[in-house]
């Protein structure tokens, strides 16, 4: 198969016609060219039709624009290439000698570039290893083409590595095309233009982030709103459960309110009173049977009952001291029920400071104490329950109906 293409030892490039081998060697120095069946890429960008003649050119390009989709129409491009145009250099002298000297040789070495081009990118602040690279990837064609390079990889990780070549790799100084002067003012309008690229790409940057920052925003405030609306459906849920439960907790009192009636008219021996009959019309019967019929004197159950009803209705506003006035009555009967022949638990100082904010000073709270059959004694200054007097039964009722009303809350309410 006929060469499609002429192929750069030195370098690897790709040519299409001895012309353009010619250019590449007055360029770049090169003098190291073998024909190759490998046919010149040509790719045409699907967005802007710019032509690509290697992945290296794409991937640039791809990079600059932005744009990835790429024609490939090398086979409609290729044809043989003709060999009877002018050579500018000699390939079949220097082939073998330097494919003999690449095989000979496996030492590589840092590759000899344009010494006045060298000297002009490090009098303009570029580093030795970053303008030798540049130099040498570029061709050593110019300043403009360096600093085109160095702008195009200055985010190389090896940016700043001094570049191998093998050690057969010579290039010749090359006469500058501009003047000092001239290079320093294309230097600077390079500069200037790489700046402003690099300014346009991070307002580029700052508006894709504020883009950002808007949408996060709107997502933010957006879940804040969802949160907040099944926050006070949840509220409201609760609220609705707490009157529902609050219902049944009333329902529940009157229905034991009306047992407790019952039970007391059964006591009393009067007959069960009749649901159809209104209360107004009940009450002046039950008094007339009342005065009829021998009534039965409460029980001690029942008055301690009452007393305890008493002082919670008398201090309905106190739920907190009405709660540790049960428990204090709890612990002096406890303590009698446990202790009978201790009488320091059967005698309490009227006076005592404890006594009087616990219980003394509650309405109701003596009584209950007195039902339990603690005296007054040497003037009202004690309560004292006598050793014979003590009654388990008593004392045993008494902390049944104080347990009882500490662990309703609904006890005396209503």
């Amino acid at each position: 198969m006929s060469g499609l293409s002429l192929k750069c030892g030195d370098c690897g490039a790709h040519l299409r016609t001895v012309e353009e081998a010619q250019e590449h060697a007055e360029l770049t120095n090169h003098s190291n060219f073998v024909e190759s069946t490998e046919a010149v890429l040509n790719l045409i960008c699907a967005s802007c039709a710019k032509p690509c003649r290697s992945k290296t050119e794409s991937e640039l390009h791809t990079k600059r624009t932005g744009h990835a989709e790429f024609v490939d129409r090398t086979a409609e491009s290729s044809k043989p290439i003709d060999l009877e145009a002018p050579k500018a250099v000699p390939v079949e002298s220097t082939e073998e000698g330097a494919l003999g000297e690449t095989s000979q040789s496996g030492e590589m070495a840092v590759p000899e570039v344009n010494k006045s081009l060298l000297e002009e990118l490090e009098s303009m602040g570029f580093p030795l290893p970053r303008a030798t690279r540049a130099l040498h990837y570029s061709g050593n064609s110019s300043i403009e083409a360096a600093i085109n390079w160095v702008i195009e990889h200055e985010n190389d990780p090896d940016i700043d590595e001094m570049p191998m070549v093998p050690i057969n790799v010579k290039i010749e100084d090359a006469k500058p095309a501009l003047t000092p002067e001239e290079i320093k003012i294309k230097a600077h309008e390079l500069r200037e233009r790489a700046r402003k690229k690099k300014e346009e790409e991070e307002k580029k940057t700052e508006r894709e982030r504020e883009k950002e920052r808007i949408r996060i925003g709107k997502e933010l405030l957006e879940a804040k709103r969802i949160e907040e609306d099944n926050e006070r459906k949840r509220i409201i849920a609760l609220r609705k459960a707490e009157k529902e439960e609050e219902k049944r907790a009333r329902e529940k009192i009157r229905q034991r309110l009306e047992e407790d009636k019952a039970e007391r008219r059964r006591r009393l021996g009067l007959p069960p009173q009749d649901p159809e009959v209104s209360k107004p019309a009940v009450t002046p019967v039950v008094q007339e049977k009342k005065s009829m019929l021998p009534t039965k004197p409460a029980t001690k159950a029942e008055r301690m009952r009452d007393c305890l009803r008493a002082l919670k209705h008398n201090h309905k506003e106190e739920d907190a001291k009405v709660k540790r006035a049960f428990q204090t009555l709890l612990t002096y009967v406890g303590n009698v029920a446990r202790n009978p022949d201790e009488e320091k638990f059967r005698k309490v100082r009227l006076n005592n400071a404890s006594f009087q904010e616990r219980v003394g000073s509650m309405k109701g709270g003596i009584e209950f104490l007195e039902i339990c059959g603690f005296e007054k004694i040497e003037g009202g200054a004690f309560l004292f329950l006598p050793r014979d007097k003590v009654d388990m039964a008593v004392l045993n009722t008494a902390g049944s109906e104080l347990n009882s009303a500490i662990a309703n809350p609904f006890f005396g309410v209503l």
